[in-house]
């Protein structure tokens, strides 16, 4: 398994998911308080997802041209920022409109009347 992430499961743990999952995050987050359209984190995950293959590299002196590990990161910090963006976005609409929205569920609301 360590060939398909480019590193151990515990580097990819901590790097990947802790530190870099952190930091896709509060770009997911930063993007639905500015409003941006969600294909933005699209860009910005794969250039996070490079960030993390050279700090794979700096720190544990793994492959920086690991295509799998580099797919498989900018999969996961992708998604992390995608599904933050939506929780942010949907709690933003919610308590900005109350009056013209309520929530569904945890990823949707719907039009009051």
């Amino acid at each position: 398994m360590e060939d398909v992430l480019g590193a151990s499961w515990i580097e990819f743990l901590l790097l990947t998911v802790v530190a870099f999952g952190g930091a896709a995050f509060m770009m997911g987050r930063a993007l639905a308080e500015t409003w941006r359209p969600a294909w933005q984190i699209i860009p910005y995950g794969l250039l996070l997802a490079v960030a993390d293959r050279l700090f794979m590299n700096f720190f544990f002196a793994e492959d920086v041209l690991s295509v799998p590990g580099y797919i498989i990161a900018a999969l996961v910090l992708t998604a992390i920022a995608l599904l933050t963006h939506r929780l942010v976005k949907v709690n933003k609409v919610i308590s900005q409109y109350p009056w013209l929205y309520e929530r569904t569920h945890l990823f949707g609301w719907r039009k009051i009347g």
